[in-house]
């Protein structure tokens, strides 16, 4: 089993970075935030392996975050961070190469952290070099709750689909959108992301287990299958999610075949993994 969508922070400032971003009473970490918290996590969960997603929220912080994220790569044979990259760093092409050279496979943007709409220039360079380049994108998509404008929204996400398969025609599809291609925007996520080339995590999606979704169990079997179950990821957002809980919720969900749930449980994100 992978999951596809965590974050860790370096151990001297995961307590602040988590009391930070929590929003009690609905939304609290389910771990320390820490590599070792993780870790005791993914062996109560069966979890093999997890992907980290560092965020950078401010231009300048490229050098300490990927040297973060290349430890944990270096280090632990179950942990497979991404980089971060912010649209207003400087030397975009040089930065995305670095990472590609040293072993990274995806990269990960929060449009609502660094208040900038997907579609944004600065973006579609971003995506285009990392396309070129084989490297992933995951990117938060919907509704923060801690932010009033959606700066990822599916629409948009399907108008960058667009802009990234003309610029860079010959390239793998590296587009992989978050919490179910975007929370509280499933009618939109139905009309212009399900069935595009591209990928979808299935993080922050239960209901009763995250607070700000507003998706049915047939709602989340619906996106899988018109959205195609090989295109999907299991995903939790851990720590804000609980990993053991979230497989077994996973594993409850009626209208999809064990063939299908261990496609997104694991064999996908190997797949996609191994390709890059």
């Amino acid at each position: 089993m992978i999951d596809f969508h965590t974050h860790v922070f370096p151990d001297r400032i995961a307590k602040r970075t988590l009391t930070a971003l929590q929003d009690p009473p609905y939304v609290v970490p389910y771990t320390d935030g820490t590599i070792s918290g993780i870790l005791d996590s993914m062996q109560k969960a069966g979890i093999d392996k997890s992907v980290i997603l560092p965020v950078n929220t401010r231009p300048g912080q490229f050098d300490t975050i990927t040297k973060f994220a290349k430890h944990i790569n270096d280090t632990y044979d179950n942990l497979i961070s991404f980089g971060g990259i912010h649209p207003d760093d400087e030397d975009i092409e040089g930065k995305l190469r670095y990472l590609k050279d040293n072993g990274f496979q995806g990269i990960k943007l929060h449009p609502d952290y660094t208040e900038t709409f997907i579609d944004d220039e600065r973006y579609i360079r971003i995506i285009a070099e990392a396309r070129r380049l084989g490297l992933l994108v995951m990117t938060h998509s919907g509704k923060d709750p801690e932010y009033e404008i959606i700066h990822c929204p599916p629409k948009k996400g399907a108008l960058v689909l667009d802009r990234i398969e003309a610029l860079v025609p010959d390239g793998k599809p590296n587009m992989i959108f978050a919490h179910l291609g975007g929370n509280y925007q499933l009618d939109d996520v139905e009309q212009y992301l399900v069935g595009r080339d591209c990928y979808i995590d299935i993080s922050c999606s239960f209901r009763d287990l995250w607070h700000h979704s507003t998706a049915t169990d047939e709602d989340i079997v619906r996106v899988i299958r018109n959205h195609g179950s090989d295109k999907m990821l299991f995903a939790t957002d851990s720590p804000w999610n609980d990993q053991k809980a979230t497989v077994e919720r996973f594993k409850t969900l009626d209208g999809l075949s064990d063939t299908e749930k261990e496609m997104i449980l694991g064999k996908n994100a190997e797949r996609l993994l191994s390709s890059h």
